[in-house]
């Protein structure tokens, strides 16, 4: 839209340009650590830990890492839940010059040795109980190193002896590793020296590659450097114009190894030096628990977190109020979540939108000013981010206001391409401008709203699935012929996948069975909650299957179902 016209409707104090400094990403926690050396940086499990800890524990990881060979442009994977370590190893391997891949804990044995080949990781740090996965997934890549974390290692003494004794070896953290090639244990690389060194990384280097998919299904490393995560760090924090510098807590439920959690929950609270309340899964007591204890300032989350405090009865037993500002994104906030939501908290919860493309938000609704917000909307443009929808024949036309196009954007903060995909990283790259594949709407103030999508990627609770990954799941199962996934609506994780499948003649197999077989193959995000039968499935002329026909039949299908049963 020419002239910008959705900044008049910015938040008093967010500006429409920002200025960007010549900095790397972990030179945020420089800073902090020289501002705020003893402001809480962690909190987990109620053990408190400062910025002058965590920072030093950070370069005695690089120097661990730096001994082992890791050097400037070294992939290392980080297959953590959210704790400490984490933030230790993510800000030491930038220190030490690698490039951080950022690897999904629920992933399987096949998705995990995919990821790593692609990558070319040679050094992946895991914890204990992922163990397991992490040796037999790095056969046939080429990762020379896997450094093996416990998770108690961050817990209080107390609960750490009660870990030891009630759920260690029950839950499986306690693994032997010692005798394997290459497995070291990540306190042994915190025994090295907390001294600075400069490992000659620049802005414009890759910090981090966040693998993603598209209507290929191929899983690939979007490229984000550290000059695009400073910028979408700082874009972030420009839109919270009541954070002060070295107070307040955000509540960090929305994994880091996702790049929403990454940015706005680790990125954000380290550029301000504030405290992470981090939670390794969502236990629900547990993060009421917290909340009432703690009271985050910040809450970045997802609609079906907000979903699960509103429609649990233990919300009413704990005072959630202090929670001041909640982006959510990964999905459509509903307008009856955001109502009981701001009702039991006191928030300001709005929408807002963002892809790993663009590390990653671009969008949101404002925070503060009344009546701005615009409920059912992804909201207006970042500072500095161009946004603008254009015919999605060509891709070349901008359309008429009111009129759905695939919506493209242009900013400081997107990605250098996908990593060794050149003719993907042209087809979603073009003339400076990201192809999103979404298709939206925008309306004469600049609020966007996605109607639909162009891609057929499924989003199970934040999470991406691509359909490909399902169909060639079910396609090793000795009886299927042919299968398809879609997404079907769910009301708290936003979509589950469905599965349409077609068995050999001849051959037989249940539901049941058949889903039974895809949880050894895919991580429990992925894995069908249903399947439908076909005799064949519906196919273009040269033969691709037309999963928007099985949607849209399965829509109807739905609503029938639906007119059909009496209120």
């Amino acid at each position: 839209m020419p002239g910008r016209p959705w900044t008049r409707h910015y938040d008093p104090g967010v500006p429409a340009t920002l200025t960007y400094p010549d900095v790397t990403l972990h030179a945020f926690l420089d800073d902090a650590v020289e501002s705020y050396p003893n402001s809480t940086a962690t909190i987990f499990f109620n053990a408190k830990r400062t910025y002058r800890s965590i920072s030093d524990d950070a370069w005695r990881f690089a120097n661990g890492l730096k001994r082992l060979g890791v050097k400037k442009g070294d992939r290392v994977g980080v297959m953590l839940p959210n704790t400490p370590q984490f933030v230790i190893a993510f800000y030491g391997a930038l220190r030490a010059g690698a490039i951080v891949v950022p690897c999904n804990p629920l992933y399987t044995i096949p998705e995990l040795r995919h990821q790593l080949q692609d990558s070319g990781a040679e050094t992946l740090v895991v914890l204990s109980r992922l163990y397991p996965v992490a040796k037999a997934a790095r056969e046939g890549t080429n990762v020379k190193h896997v450094i093996v974390t416990n998770i108690k290692e961050e817990m209080p003494p107390l609960l750490r002896t009660l870990f030891t004794v009630a759920k260690e070896k029950k839950d499986g953290h306690r693994q032997h590793f010692e005798n394997d090639p290459g497995a070291v244990a990540f306190r042994e690389l915190l025994k090295a020296p907390a001294t600075p060194f400069d490992a000659g990384v620049k802005k414009d280097d890759i910090a981090v590659l966040q693998y993603t998919g598209g209507t290929t299904g191929v899983s690939k490393g979007a490229m984000l450097s550290h000059r695009a995560l400073v910028a979408n760090t700082l874009q972030s924090r420009a839109w919270h114009v009541n954070t002060t510098d070295g107070e307040g807590i955000a509540m960090g439920i929305m994994p880091l190894f996702h790049v929403y959690g990454l940015t706005v929950v680790m990125g954000q609270a380290i550029q301000s030096a504030s405290a992470m309340l981090l939670e390794p899964q969502f236990e629900l007591e547990r993060v009421l628990k917290d909340m009432q204890k703690y009271k985050p300032r910040t809450f970045p989350g997802a609609p079906r977190i907000y979903n699960a405090i509103i429609n649990s009865p233990l919300a009413t037993k704990y005072d959630l109020k202090g929670v001041e500002a909640c982006l959510s994104g990964s999905a459509p906030l509903m307008v009856e979540t955001h109502k009981k939501f701001t009702e039991l908290t006191g928030a300001k919860l709005v929408e807002g939108y963002g892809l790993t493309e663009a590390a990653p938000v671009t969008h949101v609704n404002p925070l503060y000013g009344q009546g701005k917000q615009k409920i059912g909307t992804i909201g207006i443009p970042y500072p500095d981010t161009e946004s603008k929808l254009v015919d999605i024949e060509t891709g070349d036309r901008e359309v008429p206001q009111g009129e759905p196009g695939e919506l493209i954007l242009r900013g400081p903060q997107l990605m250098d391409g996908y990593w060794n995909r050149p003719d993907e990283t042209a087809i979603a790259l073009r003339n400076g401008w990201l192809y999103t594949g979404d298709i939206a709407t925008v309306d004469a103030d600049g609020y966007y709203s996605i109607v639909d999508r162009k891609k057929e990627m499924i989003i199970v609770s934040g999470f991406n699935v691509y359909p490909r990954e399902v169909e060639e799941a079910l396609a090793t199962h000795p009886a299927v012929m042919d299968s398809a996934a879609i997404g079907k609506p769910h009301p708290i994780k936003g979509e589950e996948v469905k599965a349409f499948v077609v068995l050999k003649p001849g051959q037989t197999a249940t539901a049941e069975e058949l889903i039974a077989h895809t949880r050894t193959q895919l991580a429990p995000f992925k894995v069908p909650h249903e399947i439908e039968f076909r005799q064949a499935l519906p196919k273009t002329l040269i033969g691709k299957t037309l999963r928007r026909q099985l949607a849209d039949e399965d829509k109807k299908k739905r609503e029938s179902e639906k007119v059909a049963t009496p209120a």
